[in-house]
């Protein structure tokens, strides 16, 4: 009988660092970083990591002098450069802490370009932290295996963002209203989907959104989903239609 394969599989830890990274440079790491290679990995001088930048790519780096608050690193070859992500938009109205940190988790690892928190008149929460979520956001990169983080936006209003619109980008929007299914009316990039807050759009927004000559009024299935259900459920859909879940493209 054969052997079950460890799991999982043995990788390099996978760690994003803010500074640009280069074949050859050194760099010291402190706080939570160092804490997590040092103290909870417990590397030592001669074990390798991965680090990526949002700029270059993933590079291989090797631990030069280890510790629990400081470590230093020397960047070896690049192992990949800055991926190419499907230009997709998510738009969402901001829901409660916990629901909404999942949110951001899963549209990352999914593949979002952009995340963009949209105010509309029934939005229930009205302050976020762009910290914490950021946070998710580069801890979702390092554990799927992008190299590039999704763009995190400041909250804007509906009007505001309709308003500026790109001429180019398809807005597909969840309507309760009804629609055309989303996995046959998925738009190819530059493309959004906006999904409204747990009441609903109010009238007049959706009447706007419908206005616009780049929207397309989608349907996620017979059923009521939770708003960040539908989020997942809208980015997953329109990824086997359209992104880098369907087929190849030359």
């Amino acid at each position: 009988m054969p052997a079950t394969p460890a799991w999982p599989p043995k990788s390099l830890p996978r760690l994003y660092v803010e500074a640009r990274l280069a074949e050859g440079a050194q760099l010291t790491l402190d706080g939570a970083a160092a804490n997590y290679l040092g103290a909870v990995l417990r590397l030592k001088a001669g074990e390798a990591v991965a680090l990526l930048d949002d700029a270059t790519g993933e590079w291989r780096a090797t631990i030069v002098e280890p510790g629990k608050r400081r470590v230093t690193l020397a960047v070896g070859e690049r192992l990949r450069p800055r991926e190419t992500v499907p230009d997709l938009w998510l738009l969402f109205a901001p829901i409660k802490r916990g629901r909404i940190d999942w949110l951001v988790e899963k549209a990352t690892e999914l593949g979002a370009a952009r995340l963009q928190p949209v105010v509309t008149r029934r939005t229930v929460v009205d302050r976020l932290n762009l910290d914490r979520l950021r946070a998710h956001c580069i801890e979702a990169t390092e554990q799927c295996g992008r190299t590039a983080l999704p763009e995190l936006m400041p909250p804007a209003k509906l009007a505001d963002l309709l308003a500026s619109w790109p001429r180019e980008r398809a807005l597909l929007f969840a309507d309760e209203a009804g629609g055309a299914p989303l996995a046959q009316a998925a738009a190819p990039p530059p493309a959004a989907i906006l999904i409204g807050p747990e009441g609903g759009f109010a009238d007049e927004e959706r009447a706007a959104i419908r206005a616009l000559p780049q929207a397309r009024a989608v349907s996620l299935g017979p059923r009521i989903l939770r708003a960040e259900t539908a989020a997942i459920a809208a980015l997953s859909l329109w990824m086997a239609a359209a992104g880098d879940w369907g087929p190849a493209r030359s």
